[in-house]
């Protein structure tokens, strides 16, 4: 091909022409990867820079002037790039060696003998994923991207989540007489959980697996479990199987051998098994008291008259807490309770914006937006401050979607930018953009997780921190998304007026499968979320036939009944608990706004239910 670099470039701009971006990457890409790789001396990390170059190629193609000289250009993209990969990689690097040392400080040998009796039991008082996470991290020293692949995370959700765990786990050992710092009990743990087994276990277990049923198998079967053996013990047998196999000697002799070595194991197992059996004595004693315990504390009559009834048990927790879900006022921190946060997270971009949504401190939120200006999060939260004109909120959806390339919620929002302004053709191409992505984020759960941080930054409890950020997290988006299903409503009818039946379709389609992305939930989403999902949803396949095909081998009115359904058990569900709430202890809320984090409200409030019943 035989363009110049502006020629192909003009080319794409105009009609999106891939085979000319295609002849452009292929032409530079050499240079931007050899510049790459010698800034981070890592291949996969230039690998990186050079997608994320030709990314912003993409992304700015337009803006560029006619005369530009594109390998010029690349190349001060490719070094601005490698200089964030450099520092991302550095401070991540810089948080390690620090903790490392940290821990290696605070460990001693003294304190392992006090946590060891009590490890098992307080991994088993973790949930699920929160014991798979600290078991891959401190047990098996799995790297924070390897946890977050494992858990199906990003690498800061998983180590948020390590974070957590770990306060759980100090917080149990603390409660039992066991004082050590989060980062000693994490190098304490790291270095003895998990010790050599002894030499020749291996093959002892690998023996006695082959050869448990020697005396009653075949000698067919008994040449099958040597696949099992260790590489020694095949080798001997496969010498002197054909001789012996015909008769009892070998059989005889191995099985012999296979019952000094249950012996002998036996008697290594049984100070193994009278330390199990006590721990079950004192676990049985301790239920026994606890029941009893549990039987003096229940009020033997029923609760007085009064407004609000005392909580059943002392660890429920406070009326405040529940008036504050039913629409009262959560409290709002002071930056000065946050300095220590602050300081701790070297004031990043989503500890700030924690901090403003936490203290509604404006400042806050414009130190994110000066030194963050490409981070997704600040985009997304600038975006929606009642000062912002209408070219700061273009230009902060701008930033979203350069951001964040691959989240369709970033298209979605531009769109409705754009409808807002009359800007239909360009709204149009977002929402086709948007169609095309699988990935749909709204940053509840990640704004959530990082505001509950900060609460409990402040002093507050683990129940009132995992609470008090869905009492005051605002969800301006919702807003938005709910005008422009509205607005793609109203243009599928200007469609229908002129004629092009086909263009209106398509627009309905695309309205549909914006509400779709909320109606069917993603972990976080909060129950209003669905709700206004289904909402969408409905207004646009109102709008179609009855009889037309949605969806996999579903009418459009096969989809509204289910709509229907699925709207009608939502507010049933949020009914339901809602009445729990006043019951619930401290224990409970935690783990209910666990599972919230993990699977959304809606399973959260079936678990809820399940729990108090009806």
């Amino acid at each position: 091909m035989s363009d110049t670099d502006s020629e192909l470039l003009a080319r794409y701009t105009r009609h999106r022409a891939e085979d000319a971006f295609a002849e452009l990457v292929r032409r530079h890409v050499a240079l931007v990867h050899s510049a790459a790789l010698r800034q981070v001396r890592s291949p996969q990390l230039a690998e990186e820079v050079a997608q994320s170059t030709f990314l912003k190629l993409a992304q700015h193609a337009r803006q560029l002037a006619p005369d530009t000289i594109l390998s010029a250009w690349l190349y001060q993209v490719t070094r601005r790039e490698a200089i964030d990969v450099v520092r991302r990689e550095t401070r991540r690097q810089l948080r390690e060696q620090i903790a490392t040392e940290m821990n290696a400080m605070n460990a001693t040998a003294a304190d392992w003998t006090h946590i060891e009796p009590l490890l098992d039991e307080a991994m088993h008082a973790l949930d699920e994923t929160d014991r798979a996470a600290v078991l891959l991290r401190y047990f098996e020293n799995k790297s924070l991207r390897e946890v977050g692949q494992a858990l199906g995370a990003s690498e800061n959700a998983a180590q948020k989540r390590l974070t957590r765990a770990v306060e759980q786990l100090r917080g149990f050992f603390t409660k039992r007489g066991v004082a050590v710092g989060a980062s000693g009990m994490v190098a304490i743990v790291s270095a003895n959980a998990v010790q050599a087994a002894p030499v020749g276990l291996v093959a002892t277990i690998s023996t006695t697996a082959a050869l448990a049923g020697l005396a009653v198998q075949t000698s067919t079967a008994v040449a099958a479990k040597t696949i099992a053996m260790t590489t020694f013990q095949k080798t001997l047998i496969g010498t002197t199987l054909v001789a012996a196999v015909s008769t009892a000697i070998y059989q005889t002799y191995q099985a012999s051998q296979l019952r000094t070595q249950f012996q002998d194991l036996q008697q290594q197992l049984a100070p193994l098994g009278e330390q199990i059996a006590r721990l079950q004595s004192e676990r049985d004693d301790a239920n026994s008291r606890l029941a009893r315990r549990t039987v003096v504390m229940r009020p033997r009559l029923p609760a007085p008259p009064v407004a609000a009834p005392p909580s059943p048990v002392a660890s429920s927790p406070t009326e405040t807490l529940v008036r504050m879900l039913k629409g009262g006022e959560a409290p709002k921190l002071t930056v000065q309770q946050l300095e220590s946060y602050l300081k701790e997270n070297a004031r990043g971009a989503e500890s700030l914006l924690a901090a403003y949504r936490s203290t509604r401190d404006p400042e806050l939120l414009r130190e994110a937006m000066r030194n963050f200006p490409n981070h997704p999060q600040v985009a997304f939260e600038a975006a929606f401050t009642k000062d912002s004109s209408p070219e700061d909120r273009r230009r902060w959806f701008d930033s979203l979607k350069a951001s964040a390339p691959d989240n369709a919620l970033a298209d979605y929002l531009s769109a409705a930018d754009h409808i807002k302004a009359g800007r239909v053709d360009l709204a149009v191409q977002d929402l086709i953009s948007a169609s095309g992505k699988s990935q749909f984020l709204d940053f509840t759960q990640e704004r959530m997780l990082n505001d509950e941080e900060a609460y409990r930054a402040a002093g507050y409890s683990m129940a009132e921190a995992k609470t008090l950020p869905t009492a005051q997290l605002l969800l301006p988006h919702i807003t938005e998304m709910r005008d422009m299903g509205r607005g793609l409503t109203e243009l599928a009818a200007s469609y229908r007026q002129a004629g092009d039946e086909a263009s209106a379709q398509a627009v309905l389609e695309m309205a549909a499968g914006l509400g779709s992305r909320y109606s069917t939930g993603f972990p976080g989403v909060p129950e209003i979320s669905q709700m206004v999902g289904i909402i969408i949803e409905r207004d646009a396949l109102g709008q179609m036939r009855n009889d037309s095909l949605y969806g996999a081998g579903q009418t459009v009115k096969e989809r509204l009944n289910l709509l229907a359904q699925q709207e009608a058990e939502l507010r049933h569900l949020f009914q339901k608990t809602e009445e729990t709430w006043p019951r619930m202890s401290a224990e409970d809320w935690v783990s209910y706004k666990d599972r919230w984090q993990s699977f959304g409200e809606v399973a959260a409030g079936r678990w809820l239910i399940n729990k108090y019943g009806k």
